[in-house]
């Protein structure tokens, strides 16, 4: 397989291979197990429909996404609507076009027919040393489960910048979708990715973000709605003095399938990382996978970083599959560590609230609430928290009359 280093203009030849995550060598199949070691490139046909034995597919229900493994040959199953910050949404941009693809890679089949696929891509500007008082907000309406969609969209924070920009998707469609990232050197950004799909939804994206020196990204993924949704981001913290903060809330409900990916490369010296995603799951198949990367590259010297999963499985027959991963290639860092932990309410919390005159129900309202509430007050968008808290209160209800 050919590895892509400029966005190609055309499809490219390359070696026939069956498993992008994997290569076939005279020693026998040797898997690439590496995050940073993973082929990348923008034809679909370099990396073939996956099976689900490859080791970046196999958490996931790969028949359920099938339809996104080829360019979809009507794009039609979205609609963007453009709210508060609609001045910032530049000219679209083509393939070859800068910048995109100055920092995005496609890493797996779906990224790669979003690159394809999206003829023109949205491009979010913020300009030199302006501060964006509200949230920029695009919200992504889906046409129905039967229609397709490919979409590349790009969120560029120019110098000295500071904006938030949230991603808001509703109805349902068949979605294959690339977010391009680039916070310039000593910006501040924040991204927020909302899943609030119907539950016919299939959703597929590839996040992938550089952030340069003294620069800031907070970015999070919120997923409560979707049959499958699957959002993978990938942050590499370049220039030194960077920061990203990589934070995930998700509520998998019976049937469901809520997963992420999540990769954070510190490249550039004295870099900070911060990884946590949360996630509840409740009912007959509700499935959440988080797997975490963080590789310390050998030039990041004075890294701190640090990755943690939690999850709360409230019934019987929801699983959660929680893998973190760490790769330190520098003796000369602050401090490095990983965590997970998967389990069901503590007994001693409960016992506790109902000591005190608190209703079991009630009391595990406010475990559940607790739990995922600490994500929720890390956005700093009041409006938006009171929305998730909402969301969480309606999804611990119909848990309950269930």
């Amino acid at each position: 397989m050919t590895s892509q280093t400029t966005a190609p203009t055309a499809p490219h030849s390359s070696n026939a291979h069956v498993d992008p995550a994997a290569q076939v060598a005279d020693a026998g199949f040797v898997p690439v197990q590496t995050r940073s070691e993973r082929p990348h490139s923008f034809d679909p046909s370099d990396f073939g429909a996956p099976t689900g034995r490859e080791v970046n597919w196999k958490h996931t229900p790969v028949a359920r996404l099938s339809d996104l493994f080829a360019p979809a040959t009507t794009n039609d199953g979205v609609g963007y609507v453009l709210g508060a910050g609609e001045q910032y949404v530049a000219a679209p941009l083509g393939i070859g076009t800068a910048p995109r693809g100055e920092f995005f890679r496609a890493e797996d089949v779906t990224a790669a027919v979003a690159w394809q696929g999206a003829a023109e891509a949205m491009h979010i500007r913020i300009p030199r040393e302006e501060e964006v008082a509200e949230p920029i907000l695009v919200t992504v309406e889906g046409r129905g489960a039967e229609h397709r969609a490919d979409a590349h969209i790009v969120i560029e924070a120019l110098e000295h910048s500071a904006a938030t920009v949230v991603l808001q998707h509703r109805g349902a469609a068949q979605y294959a979708q690339n977010v391009e990232i680039i916070a310039r050197a000593g910006s501040r950004l924040t991204v927020v990715s909302l899943q609030q799909w119907d539950d016919d939804a299939v959703h597929a994206a590839a996040h992938q973000a550089r952030v340069d020196a003294d620069a800031t990204l907070k970015h999070f993924v919120i997923s409560f709605g979707g049959g499958v949704v699957r959002v993978n981001p990938n942050v590499e913290l370049a220039g030194a003095g960077s920061e990203g903060y990589l934070y995930g809330l998700s509520y998998a409900d019976s049937g469901q399938h809520l997963e992420s990916q999540v990769y954070l490369h510190h490249k550039g010296a004295h870099t900070k990382g911060d990884v946590l995603y949360k996630g509840a799951l409740q009912g007959e198949g509700a499935h959440s996978v988080w797997i975490g990367d963080v590789l310390i590259g050998p030039d990041a010297t004075g890294t701190d970083s640090y990755e943690a999963n939690r999850n709360l499985v409230l019934t019987e027959g929801a699983r959660a599959d929680s893998i973190p991963n760490l790769e330190i290639e520098t003796g000369d860092i602050l401090g490095a560590g990983h965590a997970s932990a998967t389990g069901r309410f503590d007994d001693e919390q409960l016992f506790y609230l109902q000591a005190r005159g608190i209703t079991e129900e009630e009391a595990r309202r406010l475990v559940v609430l607790g739990f995922l509430s600490d994500i929720v007050q890390r956005l700093g968008i009041p409006a938006l928290e009171t929305e998730l808290l909402a969301s969480i209160e309606a999804e611990l209800a119909a848990g309950a009359g269930a």
